[in-house]
């Protein structure tokens, strides 16, 4: 079955069209499922603003605790080379974003970015009560919620359903081995794809297989249609709120969804071609490769990157050196890509960590868990500059060896919502924060 008749089968089971005069010719699966799924079908065929004409959100996750102060430096910072003799950055190395600020020299592809008016850093970002945990702490912020609270959702899924109801299951996509828990939303949206990014030579499989998941998911290997995309694509969320579905009717119904985005990101794929060298990393094949979805015209909204590795307790300099410019060297290719395309004017990228890291050094040239950390905005629509205020780091101004925040992360992602992203933030973060001076 090519992708049009898939595509056609899946609108039909959506919509419930001629369901009332041939639900007795249909399998029981269209038939229930097509009752279940009639309300989530009702902006099926007009839907909002999709990822081929609209704006796009690309995320990427630092995760392990990114080192906020080995990332943004404060420059001629007595306390900060009192605290960090061993590991702390050479003055003349920072690359300087003004007289008080800098950034690490593995990022000269971001600083260039804030010099060319495409960079936004919003200093010490956090939240009240920082927990220190891993597990902890990036529940917190996938789902944007107090940290003496918890939700079911994330935020990005919250988004997909009070923003997206009536859109394919490519409105999400994390290039990722498991489901970020901030795309979790109440009605299943998001596909997880693990490619090489790079492009690959088609799979000697006669079709894709799907395989349940202990979470409800469903992954699915590439076919030979998916040749070209180079990975495999999988379900992101389970059932959720989706009814009367039956558990099979429910895996039907994902491995059908999956099957129509594996074609889509394949062809998509296939349509454009990256108009500069991106790194060999992963990171840098996963940002090619989202390039080039952007310009296939994939309907996608939001796309997930993560990159690991942050958690450097022990002899931190040369990790972290080889982990910043990992990141900064995809990003800074992935920017320019945009810019040759003519999409970098409808793109957001934002990082972020699950917490920063202590001011003092560790006994093992590392830094321990801690709270605030800077994050990063870029994209054609950004206005260049510092936001917020870079943290006092005197032992009277810390909070228990951390630096304190003063930006709430739910502020950076109400400013994206609503600036970008072109929903009412209060609805989907569940208050109303404070937004940002971040975009032109």
């Amino acid at each position: 079955m090519n992708i049009d008749e898939l595509k056609t089968r899946r609108e039909f089971l959506r919509t419930g069209l001629l369901g009332g005069s041939l639900c007795w010719t249909m399998p029981a699966f269209l038939s229930r499922t097509m009752q279940s799924l009639h309300a989530e079908a009702d902006g099926a065929l007009i839907q909002g603003v999709t990822g081929r004409d609209g704006n796009i959100l690309v995320v990427l996750q630092l995760a392990g605790g990114n080192d906020g102060l080995n990332t943004v430096i404060p420059l001629g910072n007595d306390e900060y080379r009192k605290s960090r003799p061993t590991i702390g950055v050479p003055e003349a190395s920072i690359l300087k974003l003004d007289p008080q600020t800098g950034l690490h020299p593995s990022l000269s592809g971001l600083a260039s970015a804030y010099q060319e008016g495409h960079l936004a850093v919003v200093q010490g970002v956090g939240y009240p009560n920082p927990n220190r945990s891993h597990f902890r702490s990036t529940e917190i912020w996938a789902t944007a919620v107090d940290s003496n609270k918890s939700s079911n959702t994330g935020w990005i899924g919250r988004y997909f359903d009070n923003a997206c109801s009536g859109c394919d299951a490519s409105v999400g996509i994390a290039m990722a081995s498991q489901m970020p828990q901030a795309l979790t939303a109440s009605v299943p949206k998001g596909v997880l794809y693990q490619g090489g990014g790079g492009g690959g030579k088609k799979k000697n499989k006669k079709s894709a297989g799907g395989k349940a998941q202990a979470d409800g998911s469903m992954m699915m290997e590439e076919d030979d249609d998916a040749g070209q995309a180079g990975g495999s694509i999988g379900m992101l969320n389970g059932p959720g709120n989706l009814g009367k579905l039956s558990a099979l009717d429910f895996l039907e119904r994902t491995e059908m969804d999956a099957k129509v985005s594996q074609q889509e990101i394949a062809q998509a794929s296939s349509k454009a071609k990256n108009s500069v060298p991106y790194p060999g990393t992963r990171l840098g094949q996963n940002f090619a490769m989202v390039s080039r979805l952007i310009a296939g015209g994939m309907p996608t909204r939001i796309y997930y990157l993560s990159l690991g590795g942050f958690d450097t307790h022990t002899q931190q300099a040369g990790a972290h050196e080889r982990l910043l410019k990992e990141m900064g060297d995809a990003v800074a290719a992935f920017l320019s890509d945009l810019k040759a395309q003519g999409n970098l004017g409808r793109v957001s990228l934002m990082t972020f960590s699950e917490f920063g890291r202590r001011v003092k050094e560790n006994a093992s040239g590392g830094t321990d868990h801690g709270a605030a950390a800077p994050m990063f905005l870029a994209g054609g629509g950004i206005k260049s500059g510092l936001l917020g205020q870079m943290p006092s780091l005197a032992p009277q101004d810390l909070f228990d060896g951390d630096v304190k925040y003063n930006t709430d992360f739910r502020s950076v992602y109400a400013t994206v919502l609503e600036k970008h992203l072109g929903v009412k933030s209060a609805g989907i973060l569940r208050t109303q924060f404070p937004l940002l001076g971040a975009y032109s």
